[in-house]
């Protein structure tokens, strides 16, 4: 399956100002089941672009312009080969297939941070849920991430919530409610209080309608996304989206990875003007399969 993705940030500000560099992310991460075919990053107005790799090797563009302005439209058009199944089967090594279970001390050492939960848990109250779920010892690890993610979805209801920022997973317990973020964030921490190792992933998800009655719409579906990735020892990184129940990378298109939701802005950057200089943002994403691809 081939996809077309176009992703349009707009900036407008009251008065003329100065952009500083900014800092996009916006490059999707090759693998075995994502090739990226194409990409076009424009700037409007133009700027001068160098590329760079972060710590978590993760394609960065910085963006440095001249002059001033009242607007900034940031258009990244990319064209990915989406080959990954949607009846994953994963081969992990046998040591690992259950739980509880360790990692080697390889493992150990360069997973690292993603094996700390990255949020306070007074009162143990995210460790005690975690444990709850876990039904029996020796039970499969693999059916008990998916049982998590299972829990995190259906105690927690979705709720689209555009204000900057992640609610740290106690919150998300308590309110019953987030976003994406919110809801990967709750997944991270759960399962590293059970000792896996785990990171969060920022992208694209194409999710057309089941039925075709909309006509060419169910062709063009998608939004920016975020989900998380547990390492399974020989079968390396496997996506869990507890947003959507889903499990494998079928239908995701990987951006960006991190420690931490916080750490995956698609763009960064501010402008130098007056202090009372107001400013707005609109993002327009659109997903869109290959009408000769799914021909095909």
């Amino acid at each position: 399956m081939r996809l077309n993705i176009e992703h349009v940030t707009t900036y407008r500000y009251g008065a003329p100002v100065e952009l500083s560099p900014h800092r996009i992310m916006l490059s999707p991460r090759s693998s075995h089941s994502l090739h990226p075919r194409s990409s076009d990053l424009e700037c409007r107005p133009a700027a001068r672009i160098e590329w760079t790799q972060d710590v978590f090797g993760n394609l960065v563009a910085t963006a440095s312009f001249v002059g001033s302005t009242r607007m900034l439209i940031i258009t990244n058009r990319i064209l990915v080969e989406q080959r990954a199944s949607e009846w994953p089967v994963f081969k992990i090594a046998p040591h690992a297939h259950r739980y509880p279970f360790d990692y080697s001390n390889d493992d150990r050492i360069d997973l690292g941070a993603f094996l700390t939960p990255g949020h306070a848990d007074p009162g143990d109250t995210l460790s005690n849920w975690a444990k709850a779920i876990v039904l029996s010892t020796e039970t499969d690890t693999l059916s008990l991430l998916q049982d998590i993610s299972t829990a995190v979805r259906n105690g927690i209801a979705y709720e689209r919530r555009d204000a900057f920022g992640t609610q740290s997973p106690r919150i998300t317990l308590k309110r019953g409610a987030g976003s994406c973020r919110d809801l990967t964030t709750l997944f991270i921490d759960t399962v590293r209080h059970l000792g896996f190792g785990a990171r969060a992933v920022s992208g694209y998800l194409f999710d057309p309608p089941l039925s075709d009655a909309a006509g060419d719409d169910h062709l063009q579906h998608g939004a920016t996304h975020a989900w998380a990735e547990v390492y399974r020892p020989c079968a390396g990184w496997i996506a869990f989206d507890p947003t959507n129940g889903r499990l494998g990378e079928a239908h995701l298109i990987p951006v960006a990875v991190a420690r931490d939701i916080a750490q995956l802005s698609p763009i960064e950057g501010s402008f130098i003007g007056a202090a009372d200089t107001p400013s707005s943002m609109t993002i327009d994403v659109t997903v869109s399969a290959s009408p000769m691809a799914a021909a095909v």
